[in-house]
């Protein structure tokens, strides 16, 4: 009997199965397309991982309680998978989604199969397919019973933290993982849009090529940046095509998947701040109207002042922002996450949510270690915690400068100016919204607070 079933056996599904297998669970596999489920076991299969060419063979396959891991396109696919399944299990037995799925839809199929009797997992996955087969960072939300039921083997199969643990860890109840996972990848929208413009700055003010910026960011992963992201970037960046540099040719239009608009959308239904997470949305929805970009910059033409930044000390100013603006993208995740895990009551533990991003997952990063210890001491928004307002209030300057600099340069900086903006803001005693108010009030009677005295007010103006 087998301890564990996947199905959906596409390279991530594959890469999953592999991973249990490799790691000593007996594990079988089924795949609606049953010769690629014939392709996958000739070539990887054997004592620990088999195939099954109906579901009936492969639920008759699994020890019982039976578990379930689904690696299928999110979805509708998912509910006739499940749809499949319900009449073939028993009581007690758990249904995991690996997918990238909205923490609602999560929500509503939980509610569902806890009225059969079932359990549901909605578990974020990140690391991509060489995460999925080598160790990736699971965040799996549900009951903690059926996290119990799998702990064992997604400890063993998720990757180390920096001192060796497992990186996966109970989230909290219903769709607590897949929101986790939804705001992971807000924050990795938000770094990623930062580091673009740090690599436009330095092409189009300085006009170095790709292999010169590769080398720049490839310094700047042996330091405070030390990220997987700014790991790859060097590698990205670096990459010859004939005698020019592969980034060179890419179409500048960047693709999503919705993960990032799904957590600009939560920060609003819940009123927290998302800046630089929403604005690295945008860019890239402004980066897919490519015909209309070039259209509209022949007919406006841009200024381009002679001042400049000596380029090493350029160099220095920018790691110091892009490192501001980094703290600040995680700054407004992790609100989220508190907000939501307070509104929600899913008790989200924030120390093991940034243990658990130290491997595997794609925004890993040094930082995280310094969020995991300052979250195991207090909770509360990172500005709060002396240790990172420390860092943070250092690297601000830089984000000044350059964000200034760049602005002069005529160059996008959305990701930056915003990072900066949401710092400034959520760091002032005294913000203009007065002013709103008194407007508000004004056309439309909606009334206002005073810092004088308690309760709502409203002028006959």
């Amino acid at each position: 009997m087998s301890k564990i079933g996947l199905i959906g056996l596409g390279v991530m599904g594959t890469n999953v199965a592999r991973n249990i297998a490799s790691k000593g669970h007996k594990i079988s596999v089924y795949n609606r397309t049953t010769e690629t489920m014939k392709e996958v076991v000739s070539e990887f299969g054997g004592e620990n991982l088999v195939g099954f060419e109906t579901l009936e063979e492969f639920i008759d396959s699994l020890e019982t309680p039976r578990k379930v891991l689904i690696m299928v396109k999110a979805g509708k696919p998912v509910d006739m998978v499940i749809e499949s399944l319900m009449p073939l299990l028993d009581k007690d037995d758990v249904i995991v989604d690996l997918g990238n799925e909205h923490y609602k839809i999560t929500e509503k199929r939980f509610d569902k199969l806890e009225a059969e009797s079932l359990h549901f997992v909605g578990c974020g996955v990140s690391g991509g397919e060489e995460g999925a087969l080598h160790g990736p960072s699971m965040m799996p939300g549900g009951t903690k019973h059926s996290w119990d039921q799998l702990k064992d083997i997604f400890e063993s199969i998720a990757a180390k933290d920096f001192n060796g643990g497992p990186c996966v860890s109970y989230i909290g109840e219903k769709g607590a993982g897949h929101f986790v996972k939804m705001v992971h990848n807000g924050i990795e929208y938000g770094v990623m849009q930062i580091m673009a413009e740090g690599y436009q700055l330095l092409k189009d003010v300085y006009g170095l090529d790709a292999g010169e910026i590769s080398k720049i960011f490839k310094k700047y992963n042996e330091g405070k940046l030390k990220s997987y992201l700014f790991e790859i970037s060097g590698e990205v960046l670096g990459k010859k095509e004939g005698d020019g540099y592969l980034v060179d040719f890419i179409l500048d239009k960047a693709a999503q998947k919705g993960t990032g608009k799904w957590t600009a959308m939560d920060a609003l239904d819940r009123g927290v701040g998302l800046s630089t997470i929403t604005e690295a949305v945008y860019a890239r929805v402004n980066s897919s109207y490519k015909d209309l970009r070039v259209e509209l910059s022949k007919n406006h033409t841009k200024s381009d002042p002679e001042t400049k930044i000596e380029l090493d000390q350029f160099v220095k100013v920018l790691e110091d922002a892009l490192y501001a603006a980094m703290l600040i993208s995680y700054a407004q995740g992790y609100h989220l996450i508190q907000t939501a895990s307070d509104e929600d009551k899913w008790n989200i533990d924030l120390a093991e949510v940034s243990r658990i991003w130290e491997g595997g997952c794609i925004i890993r990063a040094e930082i995280l270690n310094t969020l995991h210890k300052a979250f195991e001491k207090t909770t509360g928004h990172l500005f709060e915690i002396e240790e990172l307002a420390k860092e943070v209030n250092q690297a601000i300057p830089a984000l000044r400068k350059i964000s200034i600099f760049g602005f002069s340069k005529a160059i996008p900086l959305p990701g930056l100016s915003t990072a900066l903006s949401y710092y400034d803001s959520m760091t002032s005693e005294r913000l203009p919204a007065n002013f709103i108010q008194g407007l508000r009030d004004y056309f439309g009677a909606h009334t206002y607070e005073r810092v004088d005295k308690k309760g709502s007010f409203h002028t006959e103006w």
